[in-house]
């Protein structure tokens, strides 16, 4: 159970910590805090610009703590959060499926982040160290 657990971790934070980098420096295909700003504030979310660092910063702490397994349940709250967030504002409006832009994709992540705040984050992680 402990490298499932340590498996689930490593790719759902890795995955999250990358999205943030695409919003906080344009990485991995991103638009930056400029043009992620931007969208944001089409949406309604502003000031966009301060508020896509906010996402990004919280994809990226989120997704590391989650992946080192420290504070888990921090790192998954934050994963929670901003998936909670992208369903309300972008995603939900169009259905289920990613394939309409839906929230199929959203929801995958913060029901692993939630499952494994609600376990723990197993032997290998920096939380089981301390």
């Amino acid at each position: 159970m402990a490298l499932g657990l340590l498996i689930i971790r490593l790719v759902i934070g890795l995955t999250m910590a990358a999205h943030g980098t695409q919003k906080l420096f344009g990485w991995f295909g991103g638009y930056g805090p400029k043009g992620t700003g931007g969208f944001f504030e089409s949406i309604g979310i502003k000031p966009g610009v301060f508020m896509a660092v906010a996402a990004g910063l919280s994809e990226v702490a989120g997704g590391l703590l989650f992946a080192a397994g420290l504070w888990t349940e921090v790192g998954a709250a934050l994963i929670i959060l901003t998936m909670l967030i992208a369903i309300v504002k972008v995603h939900g409006k169009n259905g289920y499926w990613v394939t309409s832009n839906g929230y199929e994709y959203n929801a995958a992540l913060l029901i692993v982040a939630l499952g494994v705040a609600l376990i723990g984050a197993g032997d290998y992680s920096i939380d089981a160290l301390l």
